[in-house]
């Protein structure tokens, strides 16, 4: 096999291995030799599949010797779809506008879903208790990242989770860029906390059209007044 495409039976053994159960978290995988001798490829092909699984965070590497070095499987998908995103996002690919309605679709259907069972907010609402002390833009900003993702992780899906996430770190830089063209920034700090709090007590009180409307409000209300997005309706 031609080396430029050997890399990619090197990916599908693995790929297979995992959907078979042969690998599974935390194993390690087969040492570079052994698994060029027995795919019949060169070793440079098999560390080539193996750069491209640590990106997508399917495995960790580390070097030397001992029970932490070569490839482990791990389970990053987060951090594989936040760099998958942010390179379309950087390359003209995907389009900001298109990311930021593509996350109010997503955090509706969580906060409906939330609304439509008893959870504990706790973990949520000690997140806002601390932007309340966090004079810090970009702290505030970070936290409010942290308040979305973990209401996100109540839902119990996974998925949802890592596109969410990969979401919001691929604009990250807009979200900060935008934050610099507001006049007054612990205005709109009160009002995106003020948000939030009115979030939590429709998801506490089972509001499900309420918690809907008030998350798209205020999702695509701080883009439109940072000019990232033109203005929306619900």
């Amino acid at each position: 096999m031609a080396d430029s495409r050997a890399w990619e039976l090197v990916m599908r053994r693995i790929e297979d291995d995992l959907a078979s159960g042969r690998l599974s978290i935390g194993d390690r995988l087969p040492a570079e030799r052994a698994l060029a001798a027995e795919l019949e490829v060169g070793r440079s092909s098999v560390r080539e599949a193996i750069r491209v699984l640590e990106v997508l965070g399917l495995v960790r590497t580390a070097t030397g010797s001992g029970p932490s070095a070569g490839a482990i499987v791990v389970s990053r998908p987060e951090g594989a779809m936040g760099a998958l995103i942010r390179l379309q996002v950087a390359g003209r690919g995907f389009d900001v506008t298109h990311i930021v309605s593509t996350r109010v679709v997503l955090e509706e259907s969580v906060v409906a879903e939330l609304a439509g069972g008893g959870v504990d907010l706790a973990a949520p609402a000690a997140l806002l208790d601390r932007m309340d002390g966090t004079p810090d833009r970009d702290a505030f900003l970070a936290l409010d990242a942290s308040f979305h993702l973990s209401l996100a992780e109540l839902s119990g899906n996974s998925v949802i989770a890592a596109v969410m996430a990969g979401l919001r770190s691929s604009i990250e830089g807009y979200v900060l860029a935008g934050a610099d063209r507001l006049d007054d920034w612990p205005a709109m700090a009160a009002r995106l906390q003020e948000q939030h709090r009115a979030i939590l007590a429709d998801i506490d009180a089972g509001d499900t059209d309420t918690a809907r409307r008030h998350i798209h409000d205020h999702i695509t209300g701080y883009y439109a007044a940072t000019n990232l997005i033109p203005t929306t309706k619900a």
